[in-house]
């Protein structure tokens, strides 16, 4: 899968999950924290869960434990890294 459509498959997965519609893909940047301020998706937990559960359905990728989650789910850019990674 080409790294631009993934990552902007990922934006509009963390919009749909976490049921963010007033925010286009195009508003989220790739190397913004996503659980910060400045990302404008004011994310919390259980946007995390829902998170992990899209990326579980739509790509399989698991991640197991929060710590893990915080790792690997920081921006778009690093998210997008991890599931080529994982699904090389």
């Amino acid at each position: 899968m080409d790294f631009e459509q993934l990552k902007q498959e990922l934006k509009e997965l963390i919009i749909e999950e976490c049921e963010k519609e007033d925010i286009t893909p195009d508003e989220i940047k790739d190397d913004v924290m996503l659980f910060s301020d400045e990302s404008g998706l004011e994310l919390d937990s259980l946007d995390a869960l829902q998170i992990s559960m899209g990326l579980l359905n739509k790509y399989g990728v698991r991640l197991g434990d929060s710590k893990e989650f915080r790792r690997n789910v920081t921006t778009i850019e690093k998210l997008a890294e991890y599931i080529q990674k994982e699904n090389g």
